[in-house]
């Protein structure tokens, strides 16, 4: 299927459950976001999922933040991953998106800046933190995170779960099933902090993310802020050296606000 033919079926799917969807968005909490299963016929997510490449093919991201592998340069894989990408940017979906959670100007990303593709296995985990506020040229605010779910018969006791921390990382946290053709969209700004949970089993967590930005931030209000990780509650060590960390990557972008070293993780079409 190519990405008109994805895009009529989830642009079906969202007007069928968008009162459900804006009420649920609505009553969320802090980190406000939104769950639709089934999203594609069974058949077509699993083709998706068997579309990723093996982890080896992939960037791997390793560090006291997070363990995982990652991909946006789409022209190295299978087509299908591209066309499920760029999917969840056609207008219509992000014009529904945009009447669910009442955020305006919404834009999708063609650059796929930190979207793309992402597998986490066993030991695999991303620790608590909010997403750096801006795109990749510091024009707009990112202020939507959509994460669609392809791995078969996942459940929660296999880990690499989403979790959603409305009272920071030292509170107590909301687990959100990475299940198996689910979509999950949640708000990314200043206080939006999520992480993932640690793969417990010999599977492969597969995940199509995608980003939308605005000229507006959420709450209207302008701030600036790196992609900034904690430790969890029991972290206590690894909390005071990501802490160090933010406050060292914070000063760096006040001195050289494009940043030391450019990120890499984009789609380069060229």
């Amino acid at each position: 299927m190519d990405r008109k033919q994805l895009a009529d079926i989830i642009v079906a799917r969202l007007e069928s459950e968008s009162r459900r969807l804006r009420e649920e968005y609505e009553v969320s909490g802090v980190v406000r976001h939104f769950i639709v299963d089934n999203l594609l016929p069974d058949d077509v997510a699993r083709q998706i999922r068997a579309a990723f490449p093996s982890g080896e093919s992939m960037k791997i991201k390793r560090s006291l933040r997070e363990l995982k592998f990652i991909a946006a340069q789409m022209n190295q894989y299978d087509s299908l991953l591209e066309e499920a990408i760029y999917a969840f940017q056609d207008a219509r979906i992000v014009e529904l998106v945009g009447e669910i959670t009442g955020l305006k100007g919404l834009e999708p990303d063609e650059q796929l800046y930190a979207g793309g593709i992402s597998m986490m296995v066993k030991g695999h985990f991303l620790n608590p933190h909010v997403d750096n506020s801006h795109d990749k040229a510091r024009e707009r605010y990112r202020v939507l995170n959509l994460l669609y779910y392809v791995s078969p018969d996942w459940c929660l006791a296999n880990g690499g779960n989403l979790e959603l921390w409305p009272s920071g990382p030292k509170g107590s946290q909301i687990t959100i099933e990475s299940r198996f053709n689910r979509l999950a969209v949640m708000i990314t700004h200043e206080t939006s902090w999520h992480s993932v949970s640690q793969v417990q089993v010999d599977q492969s967590r597969c995940c199509v993310s995608n980003y939308y930005f605005s000229n507006l931030s959420p709450d209207k209000q302008d701030y600036f802020h790196v992609t900034s990780f904690r430790g969890r509650p029991e972290q206590r060590v690894r909390d005071l050296i990501l802490r160090a960390d933010i406050a060292l990557r914070t000063g760096l972008r006040k001195i050289f606000p494009k940043g030391v070293v450019e990120n890499k993780h984009f789609y380069d079409k060229k």
